[in-house]
């Protein structure tokens, strides 16, 4: 049960193309949002859809195999891990940021 304690699946939908930065050491870091949706029925028996945007990051290899093959709308199923960080602003103001950070990825729908 150890290796279960921070661990994520989401299948989802790219809300944009991928943002690619190649680091001074040669290394790559991918970043994109996910888009998952949830439907139910409300109290008057309605369909709604509800949509949680995730941003991911994918490191090495798994943001090399990002930047080939994924775009915006693409239907993809990841693992990964929360990550928590934060950073300040120009104007001095410190902003948190939570991340998946995708260990695995799998491309879904048509190719």
């Amino acid at each position: 049960m150890s290796t279960l304690r921070n661990k994520v699946q989401l299948i989802g939908n790219l809300g944009n193309n991928p943002e690619i930065i190649t680091l001074e050491n040669g290394k790559k870091l991918a970043k994109f949002s996910l888009a998952t949706n949830e439907s139910y029925k409300n109290a008057q028996g309605e369909k709604v859809t509800e949509t949680q945007w995730h941003n991911l990051i994918a490191w090495n290899n798994t943001a090399e195999i990002v930047e080939k093959y994924l775009e915006k709308g693409k239907e993809i199923a990841i693992e990964g891990k929360l990550t928590s960080r934060s950073y300040e602003t120009k104007e001095g103001e410190k902003r948190y940021v939570t991340e998946v950070m995708v260990s695995e990825l799998l491309m879904l729908g048509n190719k």
